[in-house]
C-alpha cells in the first residue's frame, strides 16, 4: 500500500535534497515491483482524480510484463482510467456488491474486488457481496489504524481466516517478526505501508516474507 507522505516525512529527517512526494513514491513502486511484490494498492486518498489516475497508470506501466498487480484504493473509475487490475474498497466507498454487479455486466470477470474488514460480521458480508479478498486488521498495534479500534490479534484473524472461502490478508502493525503469526493464524499474506516502501533493501524483505509464507 502506497502513501507518499509518508515517504517525503522519512526524507525531510534524514540528510540530503528533498524531491517531490510523486518522485519518491514512483521510486518505490519502481523498487517493489522490481523485488517482485504480488500486489501494490495506490491508496493516495487526497489526489484528486485526474492526478491519481496518472499515478496509477504510471505505476501499471511499470509492472507490465511482471507479477505485480496494481489496485486502486477507493476509486473504481480511476482504476478504469489507469487500466488497473482491481479495487479496494473501504468503508466509506462503492458497495461491494454495486462493484461485483458492474463486473459481471461488464464481463470483467478478472477484475478484483477487496475489502477492508475490522470485524468476522463485515468479512462475511465482504464474501457474499462479491469480494476476492478481504484485508483484516488491525492485527497489531498502529498509530495508522487507531481509529479503527483496539488490536484484533491473531485469535480473530485465525477466526475470520476459518470462516471465509475468499483469502484474507493480514493489515494493521505487521512486520517481519511478527508475519508469522499471521500466516500461522491462517492469512494468505500480509499489507503493510512502511514494511514495503521505506526503507532499503525491500527486495530482502519479500524474500523473508515469501519464506515465512511457503
Amino acid at each position: 500500500m502506497t502513501d507518499r507522505r509518508a515517504l517525503q516525512g522519512a526524507q525531510d529527517h534524514s540528510a540530503g535534497c528533498s524531491e517531490p512526494p510523486e518522485t519518491l513514491l514512483l521510486e518505490a513502486i519502481h523498487a517493489a515491483v522490481a523485488a517482485g511484490v504480488d500486489w501494490i494498492q495506490i491508496r493516495e486518498k487526497d489526489l484528486a482524480g485526474r492526478a491519481s489516475a496518472e499515478l496509477a497508470r504510471l505505476a501499471v506501466a511499470d509492472a507490465r510484463g511482471t507479477i505485480t498487480r496494481i489496485l486502486v484504493n477507493g476509486r473504481l473509475d480511476v482504476a478504469l482510467v489507469a487500466g488497473a487490475e482491481g479495487v479496494h474498497l473501504g468503508e466509506s466507498s462503492l458497495p461491494a456488491q454495486a462493484v461485483a454487479d458492474w463486473r459481471r455486466s461488464a464481463g470483467r470477470p478478472e477484475f478484483q474486488i477487496g475489502v477492508s474488514c475490522h470485524s468476522l460480521k463485515r468479512a462475511r458480508e465482504a464474501e457474499r457481496s462479491g469480494a476476492d479478498y478481504i484485508f483484516f486488521g488491525p492485527v497489531f498495534a498502529t498509530p495508522s489504524k487507531a481509529a479503527f479500534g483496539p488490536p484484533q490479534g491473531t485469535e480473530l484473524l485465525r477466526e475470520v481466516c476459518d470462516s471465509v472461502g475468499i483469502p484474507v490478508l493480514a493489515i494493521g502493525g505487521v512486520t517481519l517478526e511478527n508475519a508469522r503469526s499471521c500466516i500461522a493464524a491462517g492469512s494468505a499474506g500480509i499489507a503493510a505501508i512502511r514494511l514495503f516502501q521505506q526503507g532499503r533493501h525491500v527486495a530482502e524483505r519479500i524474500a523473508r516474507l515469501r519464506e515465512i509464507n511457503e
